[in-house]
């Protein structure tokens, strides 16, 4: 299985992700936003995806931190720039696998989409 798991290491839930993938045995390649980069079309593609909104973790200390005036008015485009300006921006952990693309962890999907 070509499953690419993208997030920070320090970040609880994509531990948790990681620990719930090693215990089920399941391989993944994992890629660090901030060491490895985030490729602009890939994070479109994402976004084509999912949405920016469901992609834009708005409740996270890095786009708290923001300063009114780039919180304001958010569009595509902007949580775009945002996201691939400041990668810890983006909700935790983005999944690639056969089957498409999600964001989030729960184990309880996960069980039923990579366990099969």
């Amino acid at each position: 299985m070509d499953l690419i798991l993208y997030g920070i290491p320090n970040c609880d839930t994509v531990k948790k992700a990681r620990r719930w993938l090693d215990a089920a045995g399941v391989p993944y390649r994992f890629h660090d936003f901030r060491k490895d980069g985030l490729d602009p079309e890939k994070l479109q593609g994402w976004i084509d995806a999912l949405g920016w909104d469901k992609l834009l973790n708005k409740s996270g200390t890095t786009f708290r931190k923001l300063p009114e005036a780039d919180k304001a008015g958010l569009d595509a485009a902007k949580a775009k720039a945002l996201m691939l300006d400041q990668p810890a921006m983006i909700r935790r952990p983005v999944v690639e696998a056969p089957g498409g693309v999600s964001v989030g962890f729960a184990a309880d999907d996960w069980q039923a989409r990579f366990a099969a």
